[in-house]
C-alpha cells in the first residue's frame, strides 16, 4: 500500500496533487499529520505555495467557479478519506475529454456534491446561531462548535455585516478562530483560560460591565416572545439542533 501524508492544510493538499502528477504516483491512502498509522509513510508532502497555486489555477481553467467552491467545501468536511475522494475527483476532471461537473452518474461527482451540500448547510447556520459577548476591550467574542471546518466560508459575511466593530469568532473544536480589527482579519489561537469551553461564556474578569445586563435582557425577550400554547419541541429541535444550544445565551439556565 502506497501511503502519503500532508499537513492538513488546503495548500498542503494541493501540493500533494502536484506531487502526484510530477512523480506519476498516486497514493492508496492519504494521512493527515495527526493521523496514526502502523505502516510507514512512503511520501511526506511538504506544503509549497507555488505548487499549490499552479494546481488551483489549472483546476479553475478546467472547471467552473462553482465546482471549485464545491471542491473546497468538500475538503473542509474533514470526512474520512475525503482527500482520496477529492484526488479521484480531480483525476476524473483532468483525464476526461468532456466536462464531468454535472455527470451525477459518476460516483466521485455525486459523492462530492453530497458532502459539499452538508458543509454548506452547516456554514449557513453560523450567522443564525452565533451569539456575541462584549469584552472590556470592546471586542465582541463568540464561540462555535461546528460539525465541519466551516469558519473560512463565513468570515467574509461577518466582515461585511459587522465592519464597524472588532470581533473574534472561535472554533472550540479545532481550537482556532478569526480576529477582525476593523481593517484586516487574521487567524488566531489562544488558551481557553478566559473562556468556558462548555458554554463559550467569557470570564467575568474580561466581560464588559453591561454585558451581563444585556444577556439577561435577551433572555427575558426570548421568554416573553414564547407562546406556550404553540410549543413544538420536535420542530424546535429540527430547526435549532440541540448541539448548538450550549453556546446560545437564551438557552442557558
Amino acid at each position: 500500500m502506497n501511503i502519503w501524508s500532508f499537513d492538513k492544510s488546503f495548500e498542503g493538499f494541493l501540493t500533494l496533487v502536484f506531487d502526484c502528477y510530477e512523480m506519476k504516483i498516486f497514493p492508496d491512502k492519504i494521512l493527515r499529520d495527526d493521523d496514526t498509522e502502523i505502516f510507514p509513510v512512503d511520501h511526506d508532502v511538504i506544503s509549497d505555495e507555488v505548487k499549490a497555486k499552479r494546481v488551483w489555477t489549472g483546476l479553475r481553467k478546467k472547471i467552473s467557479g462553482d465546482s471549485c467552491r464545491l471542491l473546497f467545501r468538500a475538503f473542509l468536511s474533514e470526512a474520512d478519506d475525503i482527500e482520496l475522494l477529492i484526488l479521484n475527483y480531480i483525476r476524473e476532471i483532468l483525464q476526461s475529454p468532456v466536462n464531468v461537473e454535472l455527470n451525477f452518474g459518476n460516483p466521485y461527482v455525486l459523492e462530492m456534491l453530497k458532502i459539499s451540500r452538508k458543509v454548506n448547510r452547516e456554514a449557513q447556520r453560523i450567522p443564525m446561531f452565533v451569539r456575541f459577548q462584549k469584552t472590556c476591550d470592546d471586542i465582541y467574542y463568540a464561540s462555535f462548535d461546528p460539525q465541519y471546518d466551516v469558519l473560512p466560508l463565513v468570515i467574509h459575511h461577518f466582515e461585511k455585516r459587522f465592519a464597524d466593530q472588532k470581533w473574534i469568532i472561535y472554533d472550540t473544536r479545532r481550537r482556532y478562530g478569526f480576529y477582525y480589527d476593523l481593517k484586516t482579519t487574521t487567524e488566531v489561537t489562544f488558551t481557553e483560560s478566559m473562556v468556558n469551553p462548555a458554554t463559550g461564556e467569557i470570564d467575568e474578569s474580561i466581560m464588559d460591565r453591561d454585558e451581563q445586563l444585556f444577556q439577561e435582557l435577551w433572555k427575558s425577550y426570548f421568554k416573553s416572545m414564547c407562546i406556550v400554547e404553540r410549543l413544538n419541541p420536535k420542530l424546535h429541535r429540527q430547526l435549532l439542533p440541540k448541539r448548538f444550544w450550549k453556546y446560545l445565551i437564551e438557552k442557558q439556565g
